[in-house]
């Protein structure tokens, strides 16, 4: 399905024939661009930027490079094309024809969740756009405003859905998006991991490997959804999502990688001997990836929950590649284990697999990151670092649900309040820890040079050499 650029909103779902809907979103549109130029990337507004673009929807050759104005760049509105005759997967529904118009007993509950995954994305934005001010290179300043751009498009994917199904409603709720800020005290975002600070690339770089893969996993749970446009947007979504990821991991293993190279030239694991040179320890890598491996877990909210059950019986949200389950889909009898605190110890108790769904999820995602931890520690392995990384348990440094009260060691004991004081600066970043991170974060906009905490790329963006001029400043 082609793009259609040559519409003042691109879009491939033939906008212009619905001209209330057209005229409501171009209204939308001036109040958008004004929430970018005040929350957006700072002081980029006339810079260069080579950017991808989305032309099509198909996977292969969906997208093209080339300069761009950020401002100038054609958010729009696409979704995968549809799929004829398409049923409805799981819940109650399963088996009955996907909806194409919002049930009426499910409006204000389908509302909600497309509210919740639409504030994420502006919220993204606002909390890394300072940090084009300390970038570590060309490469990585595009990387981030690539990024930007794809979460700003993922929020008019919401707001479509929002203006073209739920009328006055929906309206009001797209305008509120724009309203809400990362981390104000009067106007938060809706969900706590949006309220942090991203105030260094360490930090960015774990939100993008940790806090985007949640994101992967909430939009494949939607991509089931027997609300089909849902579906359709979050699918394409989920193309966008993967280079996210991939700036994350890499931008993670890349510091890993400079990190052992002045391990190997100075001769030394020591810490404070590391510091001094210009690079982030490891010992300090892994506090940051315990910290924001706690705080992305809370995402999924209470392991038993009554709502993401409603959710799936209603057809709404479903688990992750749902239709590659070996089950009944629906799940009326089925169990799953939650772990509890009980005592001083973890037990492991069987819940109806109804009400464990956000777990269940929560359980998929702790696989993938998983993954992507080993290959960090192959690197590391590779270039004579006997230190590895590791996720901590799912039960350290929770705020929500189970775990909540309780403390909880990065190996799963569980601890009194006394130990957890006593060790917890062992375990999250101390005000030390992001002190020195944020001394080495040297701003550096020369094209083919890096800063000194991280490693040049395998490669460059769309096979670009070394040295390539991949924003330009004016």
């Amino acid at each position: 399905m082609a793009i259609n650029y040559a519409d003042k909103i691109p879009n491939n779902v033939d906008l212009a024939e619905n001209k209330q809907l057209q005229r409501a979103l171009e209204h939308w549109q001036p109040k958008y661009l004004d929430w970018w130029r005040e929350m957006g990337p700072e002081s980029s507004v006339n810079h260069d930027v080579y950017l991808r673009t989305a032309v099509s929807v198909d996977a292969k050759g969906w997208a093209e490079f080339g300069y761009v104005k950020m401002p100038d760049y054609r958010w729009g509105i696409f979704l995968t094309p549809p799929e004829k005759d398409r049923l409805v997967p799981f819940g109650s529904h399963k088996g009955e024809h996907a909806w194409n118009e919002v049930p009426g007993e499910y409006r204000s509950t389908l509302r909600r969740i497309i509210v919740t995954q639409g504030d994420t994305e502006p919220a993204s934005v606002e909390q890394q756009r300072l940090l084009g001010q300390i970038c570590p290179s060309l490469y990585d300043l595009r990387n981030l405003y690539q990024v930007n751009v794809e979460e700003g498009r993922h929020l008019w994917a919401m707001v479509y859905l929002l203006h073209a199904y739920f009328g006055r409603d929906g309206r009001e709720e797209g305008e509120a998006l724009l309203e809400r800020r990362s981390g104000d005290a009067d106007k938060p975002r809706i969900l706590g991991a949006f309220n942090e600070k991203t105030p260094d690339w360490l930090s960015f770089f774990m939100f993008t490997f940790l806090t985007d893969r949640d994101g992967k996993y909430q939009l494949a749970a939607l991509a089931e959804s027997g609300f089909d446009p849902l579906a359709r947007s979050t699918r394409f979504m989920l193309t966008e999502e993967a280079h996210h990821l991939f700036v994350g991991e890499t931008g993670i293993g890349r510091i890993l990688q400079r990190t052992a190279e002045v391990m190997n030239e100075q001769k030394t694991d020591d810490p404070e001997k590391l510091r001094r040179c210009g690079v982030i320890d490891i010992p300090t890598i892994q506090k940051y990836l315990n910290f924001h491996f706690s705080v992305t877990l809370d995402l999924y909210g209470s392991e038993v929950s009554s709502n993401a059950s409603n959710f799936f019986q209603m057809g709404l949200k479903g688990r992750f590649e749902e239709e590659k389950l070996k089950d009944d889909h629906r799940l009326s009898d089925a169990e799953y284990p939650i772990l509890e605190p009980v005592g001083e110890r973890l037990v492991e108790k069987h819940h109806p697999a109804l009400l464990a769904l956000n777990e269940r999820l929560r359980d998929d995602y702790i696989k993938d990151c998983q993954g992507g931890v080993d290959r960090w520690n192959k690197t590391l392995e590779k270039m004579g670092v006997k230190t590895k990384l590791t996720l901590p348990h799912k039960a350290f440094h929770r705020k929500i649900g189970v775990f909540a009260e309780s403390h909880i060691s990065p190996d799963g004991k569980v601890l009194s309040e006394a130990d957890w004081t006593r060790h917890s600066s062992d375990w999250v970043p101390t005000k030390a820890d992001h002190e020195h991170v944020q001394s080495v974060m040297k701003r550096e906009v020369e094209p083919g040079k890096y800063a000194s905490y991280i490693a040049p790329p395998a490669r460059g963006i769309n096979n670009q050499p070394h040295g390539f001029e991949y924003v330009k400043f004016h």
